[in-house]
């Protein structure tokens, strides 16, 4: 009775390990090893991959002498596919592009990773970029006793830069009254610098160029 007892017990333990084994599938992804579970797989029933694991799969694989499924595709740009069916997050290394990783979940058919990428490409092209801001600069000229309240009633945002002596072209009575060029900036985002403001730029930095040299 004992040994028919052990004889049972043991059949069920292999039979458990047998259904656990099975539930592991083994992919060559590009000579690339991946190991995963059916239940991974199965996340999105509408994907290749789903049906790739099916008993009954009307998809016919190759298999290589390990038993892992052969597929023709690139395996840096599988792990983002892969992990994406395991926790349901996009997670895209830096070294890796939006659009590879696209491309893989659209051979794979996988609608929700397909979705998500397409959004993030989407906020990738429309982020503004850091360095977006332009310094429109403009170049003022003033008598010398005008220095002190044209710096003091500039308008918000601009921003006094330097001064340039282009020396004397007036006299009054015994005095001679130095000519100014100021020059001030303010900073934009691209798209809201206009064209016309944009146009001194140039000139200013020639001008703040020649004043250093004075």
């Amino acid at each position: 009775m004992a040994d028919v007892c052990d004889t049972n017990s043991h059949e069920v333990e292999e039979n458990n390990i047998t259904r656990r084994t099975k539930q592991w599938v083994r992919l060559n992804v590009g000579g690339t090893y991946f190991l995963t579970t059916k239940t991974t797989l199965s996340r999105d029933p509408n994907s290749f991959l789903f049906r790739l694991c099916q008993e009954d799969s009307d998809l016919i694989s190759d298999r290589d002498e390990t038993g892992a499924y052969l597929i023709d595709r690139d395996p840096t740009y599988f792990s983002p596919v892969l992990n994406y069916l395991r926790h349901g997050k996009l997670v895209i290394n830096k070294d890796l592009v939006e659009e590879g990783v696209l491309e893989e979940a659209e051979f794979y058919n996988i609608t929700e990773l397909i979705r998500l990428v397409k959004e993030r490409i989407c906020l990738r092209d429309n982020r503004p970029l850091k360095d977006s801001k332009k310094h429109v600069y403009r170049v003022i000229q003033c008598h010398e006793d005008e220095l002190t309240q044209m710096v003091s009633t500039m308008s918000d945002g601009w921003k006094f830069e330097q001064l340039i002596n282009i020396g004397s072209q007036y006299n009054y009575g015994n005095e001679d009254h130095a000519e100014f060029l100021c020059v001030v900036s303010r900073e934009y985002g691209t798209s809201s610098v206009d064209a016309k403001e944009a146009e001194p730029t140039d000139r200013a930095k020639v001008l703040q160029q020649k004043g250093s040299r004075m």
